[in-house]
């Protein structure tokens, strides 16, 4: 007979709705039928629902589901992603792409720093060409064509591997619930918690009256029940993240065929940034800022200012960066803004989520969950959070602009003690960044973007000093003539892409046919 927390987890109540809640509800009953899988939210909570856009790793958690892509888009306003846009971060007037999936580096004497010896010898091309001679997608986003490549070469691009998707987060939830939860079998009950009660081994009841072996609280900044019930704590993340508000509306086309892109735009702005997210019948978007540097009103009007108008819904959040400093703690594991949050930048809320409902699976799937089993959860989800969290923050440190009192505050900001206090570190956190084997970074996970950030802030693996020194070759003509053919032939890839994609259709054109059906 199984005592206490050490027991297999065969029913389980999931606390909110939300995307977070559907998404947590979906997995489980795709992963574990016959375990009793019941979801209760409240009647009166609305949720968040701005996160509108997702990253690469979504196609390995729409897998995991077995939900394809023509089943739930049409439903979901969605739209593919081939990429994310920065504008303005390193300096005004400079842009660069991070888009998704493996680089071609085919026929590179030397990988991904190939490119780095193209600007040595011409200085004059722009940071934004690093992804363009790298990443045979760019050649569709430039374009703004969209095409299934099966019957085309494009190198390293494979369309359901390297797409991602723009979606209404709030209608993605609902189309989980109706089209793949309840129809399982699952529970949904729409009931306020008003008492929860505990004993040593964590929750034994909801409302006096629901009981399960594990409870998943899914309750987003609220915490219902790791933070208020259970009070772990939590750790703050505000002093390497400086954001904490943003204002976000819904914008209407006005040239939908053009606007339709397929990458979500990041701007940044006086006191933070804007994303831009085009859906199939309206574009999202929001202005992530800090109230330490400017007031909401005022930060409002900037808005309105940036989009050109004030005739819109506009709808005020605040958010606190961070996470909790257990997941998983007695009977209660969270997920979503209930376990913490980084910031909208790079996509990252719902990113969180489905990495971590990999971790619960795996653990779950062992059998019995031990205090072994909870605390490796604990360790790995952590371990993702904190890099992706010093990932985000790179887009900040990198920075050179100086212009406003915001951005002053990161140009100035002293790392050196984040650079050591913050563990563990992985392959896109701060160490990397700094430092591998003589290089500036690494690149031991291309999928990572590190290498996309970091060469449109200019930070780069090598340079013609560190050329000199590691070959003791001081002579400039020796590095000209030995690198001149990286140029033209990079040059050489970027026009057999375009070749390639000549006759494609237009992003607008191609979801059109489809996904929507729309004449």
């Amino acid at each position: 007979m199984q005592h206490g927390p050490f027991k297999l987890m065969e029913k389980i109540i999931i606390v909110g709705g939300g995307t977070a809640g559907w998404m947590t509800a979906a997995t489980l009953v795709k992963c574990f039928p016959s375990k009793k899988i019941c979801l209760i939210e409240s009647p009166n909570i609305a949720t968040i629902g701005v996160g509108e856009s997702t990253l690469g790793q979504f196609r390995g958690w729409q897998a995991t589901v077995g939900i394809k892509d023509k089943d739930f888009m049409a439903a979901c306003d969605a739209t593919y992603k081939l990429s994310i846009k920065f504008t303005d971060f390193y300096d005004k007037g400079e842009s660069f792409h991070y888009p998704f999936g493996n680089p071609y580096i085919g026929g590179n004497a030397a990988g991904l720093n190939e490119w780095w010896f193209k600007k040595m010898i011409y200085p004059e091309t722009p940071y934004s060409d690093y992804a363009d001679c790298n990443s045979p997608q760019m050649t569709l986003v430039n374009e703004n064509k969209c095409f299934l490549n099966h019957k085309r070469n494009l190198n390293s691009f494979t369309f359901h591997e390297d797409t991602a998707f723009q979606f209404d987060a709030t209608k993605f939830g609902l189309w989980l619930r109706d089209h793949v939860c309840i129809p399982a079998g699952m529970k949904h009950i729409k009931e306020e918690i008003k008492t929860i009660e505990q004993d040593e081994n964590g929750i034994t009841s909801l409302n006096k009256k629901y009981k399960a072996d594990l409870f998943i609280d899914c309750t987003g900044f609220k915490s219902l029940l790791l933070g208020q019930a259970l009070k772990e704590p939590f750790i703050d993340m505000s002093s390497i993240l400086p954001n904490n508000s943003a204002w976000s509306t819904h914008i209407p086309y006005t040239n939908k065929p053009k606007q339709l892109v397929g990458y979500t735009h990041c701007t940044a702005v006086d006191n933070g940034w804007i994303w831009n997210i085009p859906l199939w019948s309206r574009m999202g978007s929001g202005y992530v800022y800090s109230d330490k540097f400017i007031s909401d009103d005022d930060a409002l009007k900037e808005f309105q200012k940036y989009i050109g108008t004030k005739e819109l819904n506009f709808k005020k959040i605040k958010f606190k960066t961070g996470l909790h400093q257990r997941i998983w703690v007695k009977n209660v594991c969270a997920i979503g803004l209930a376990a913490g949050f980084i910031e909208p930048l790079e996509s990252n809320g719902l990113h969180s989520v489905h990495e971590f409902l990999h971790q619960l699976v795996r653990t779950l799937g062992r059998g019995p969950v031990s205090h072994w089993d909870r605390d490796t959860f604990n360790h790995m989800c952590k371990n993702y959070f904190y890099a992706f969290m010093e990932f985000v923050a790179l887009h900040y440190a990198l920075s050179h602009r100086q212009d406003t009192a915001y951005w002053r505050a990161h140009f100035n900001k002293e790392w050196t003690s984040d650079f050591f206090s913050l563990v563990p570190k992985t392959y896109h956190g701060f160490l990397s960044a700094i430092h591998e084997r003589g290089f500036r970074y690494k690149f031991s996970n291309f999928k990572a973007g590190l290498h996309y950030i970091a060469a449109g802030m200019h930070w780069g693996p090598t340079d013609m000093p560190s050329l000199i020194k590691e070959n003791i070759k001081p002579d400039p003509y020796h590095w000209k003539t030995h690198l001149q053919d990286a140029g033209p032939r990079l040059d050489r890839r970027k026009a057999y892409w375009k070749k390639v994609i000549k006759d494609v259709p237009s992003t607008y054109d191609f979801l059109k046919d489809n996904i929507y059906g729309e004449v």
